[in-house]
């Protein structure tokens, strides 16, 4: 496993180089104009709000580059990336997606836990229905939502429920925790079991119903940079140092 920032001054020197060259070799219409720098973002559906700030606060700092932040199931989204799809920065929500990413993958980069989560219940405002906890996810007079059994937040819950030995009744398993989310959010639901940090982030959409640490799954949230491009790095940088960490845990996660 490489360091945050290993390669970093040989990326500077190699683009200083480039520039150099560049601006001695140009044409007579004048030196040849670099692209523009892209870095391309596949993030856990649960980090789409900070890392939507954390990408235009580095665009911010650096006119020029594009932060491209897209967001889903981690499950899918690490399949897209060994099917061929770019990335340069993948965050996924647990550590068993990483499994589907190709051998070797962080050869030519690096990987480092980003934060970690829990699991919280999300209520309708004022908890009409008095849930109260896990057992509430058996009751069939109600209409829970949990997160599909193939991605990080659904099998999070089925661990939590497997060892307080409920059998959940969900009235469906969406796609990923921003639509079971949605589901309270949107009134077709009574409660959805989703993470500490979307309830956060919902504000006053829905309330949320703490699991005790004893009940709870905790996930670490892996970071990954497939290559070691200056601003990769540096996106990798404000995402590991201190503002990153800071948004991260306004926003409810538990920090690294």
């Amino acid at each position: 496993m490489k360091p945050v920032g290993a390669g970093l001054g040989a990326a500077l020197g190699a683009t200083a180089a480039v520039l150099l060259l560049a601006s001695c070799g140009g044409t007579s219409e004048g030196a040849t104009q670099q692209p523009p720098s892209t870095v391309t973002v596949l993030a856990a559906a649960s980090l789409t709000e900070a890392f939507t700030e954390l990408a235009t606060a580095y665009e911010d700092a650096h006119p020029g580059v594009t932060v491209e932040v897209s967001t889903g199931s981690s499950t899918t989204l690490a399949q897209q990336i060994a099917e061929g799809a770019p990335a340069d920065v993948y965050a996924g929500a647990g550590t068993g997606a990483l499994a589907q990413l190709p051998e070797g993958y962080a050869a030519d980069g690096g990987e480092e836990v980003l934060t970690r989560n829990v699991l919280e219940i999300a209520v309708q405002p004022g908890n009409p229905q008095a849930i109260s906890g896990l057992t509430d996810f058996a009751r069939t007079d109600l209409d829970t939502v949990l997160c599909a059994e193939t991605v990080p937040c659904g099998r999070a819950a089925d661990e939590a429920f497997a060892s307080a030995g409920i059998t959940a009744t969900p009235a469906s398993r969406e796609l990923d925790v921003k639509a079971t989310l949605a589901k309270v959010e949107l009134g077709e639901a009574d409660a959805a079991m989703v993470y500490r940090s979307d309830i956060v982030a919902a504000r006053d959409a829905v309330e949320g119903v703490v699991i005790p640490d004893e009940e709870n799954v905790t996930l670490d949230y892996p970071l990954v940079w497939f290559d070691e491009d200056e601003h990769t790095l540096g996106f990798v940088e404000l995402l590991l140092g201190d503002r990153g960490q800071q948004v991260l845990t306004d926003l409810g996660f538990s920090g690294r």
